[in-house]
């Protein structure tokens, strides 16, 4: 895999690409992708991205052995908390938790599509695992799915989860990253690191289609997929402190792991968003991985390099939870960048 890291962990760019990737790759580059260019809009559209997301996550997915899913609707109030727990046998410890926010441009999925994957995640790390069901577009609209996320990661800690990992792949990523934000700027408990993988991070997909214009996307376009999250943000100003993420300007985020497949345009979010996080005082290291597709890791069954991704996800949360809890830790100030200076002198 190409690692780009700044914790000084590197590992041979060089990696050959699987076959089976290859041709999943391949595959799905003349036969997904053309049909997202032509397939209906609206909520039509959203019905249709919905059920082939599913079967997908269904047939390429696996499963970790001996795993307990147990469903939660917890009433408080400020809103309900839905999901569900995922514990495999090998998620043995009990001191803490991974929040997990799935992804599918805040229109698709849900916990029992991502179960298997998060299964794995829960597996490798030993650590048990709750699924957000959030709310979702178009019925729901920003911040919906947000709030839904701050309102989860409240409750564990009010259940006595001090020790908390948020994870999230694709839009479950920037609502992975908003709720860190969030809790900064509330002055809330800190996660004790966050795991990322394929991260939505701009929702303009200005950098997604930059990235378009140098290799194609073997799923989606950046325009189509802009018409999906466009359900979530219509009518919302795209410069939204929850929509356009400042990590530049706040304060340092928790460590980071950002996972990213060669072959998707949302490489380019995951490379600038380790850059932000690095500049703005915080530890991340980023894998871009050659040949792989967008959330490649929740697919093992068409990509064998999701096994090894996901076995790097378990050893990263493994260390950070080795570390002292975040909450005894003094967090980091803010690194004023001289755009922001220049802001706060204007105003």
């Amino acid at each position: 895999m190409t690692v780009t890291s700044t914790n000084g962990s590197y590992i041979d760019e060089n990696l050959r690409v699987s076959s089976r990737a290859r041709l999943g790759s391949a595959v799905t580059a003349r036969t997904l992708r053309p049909f997202s260019q032509v397939a209906p809009q609206g909520r039509l559209g959203v019905a249709i991205t919905r059920a082939i997301i599913a079967s997908s996550m269904h047939s390429l997915g696996q499963g970790a052995p001996d795993t307990d899913i147990t469903r939660i609707r917890h009433r408080s109030p400020d809103g309900q908390v839905i999901g569900e727990w995922v514990r495999p046998a090998a998620a043995r410890r009990t001191d803490a938790v991974i929040l997990y926010l799935h992804g599918s441009a805040f229109v698709a999925c849900s916990p029992r599509t991502h179960r298997k994957l998060v299964s794995r995640i829960a597996a490798a790390s030993g650590t048990p695992a709750f699924t957000v069901q959030y709310r979702r577009a178009p019925r729901h609209r920003f911040p919906a799915a947000s709030d839904d996320a701050l309102r989860a990661y409240r409750w564990l800690v009010h259940q006595g989860h001090q020790r908390i990992v948020v994870a999230g792949d694709s839009a479950g990523g920037h609502l992975a990253v908003d709720l860190a934000l969030e809790l900064a700027r509330t002055g809330e408990q800190q996660p004790e690191a966050l795991v990322l993988l394929s991260p939505l991070y701009d929702t303009s997909f200005s950098l997604a289609a930059a990235r378009e214009l140098v290799q194609r996307d073997p799923m989606i376009s950046a325009a189509r997929a802009r018409t999906l999250v466009d359900h979530y943000t219509v009518g919302v100003d795209p410069d939204h402190h929850r929509l356009r993420l400042a990590v530049r300007e706040a304060p340092a985020l928790p460590p980071t792991l950002i996972q990213a497949g060669g072959a998707e345009m949302l490489a380019a979010d995951a490379e600038q968003l380790a850059a932000d996080i690095t500049a703005a005082g915080g530890t991340c290291e980023l894998q871009v991985w050659p040949g792989q597709m967008h959330v490649f890791q929740a697919m093992p069954r068409m990509a064998p390099e999701a096994g090894r991704a996901v076995g790097v996800v378990g050893r990263f949360v493994r260390r950070q939870l080795a570390t002292p809890a975040a909450a005894t830790r003094k967090p980091k100030p803010p690194r004023v960048t001289r755009a922001a200076a220049a802001r706060r002198r204007a105003s």
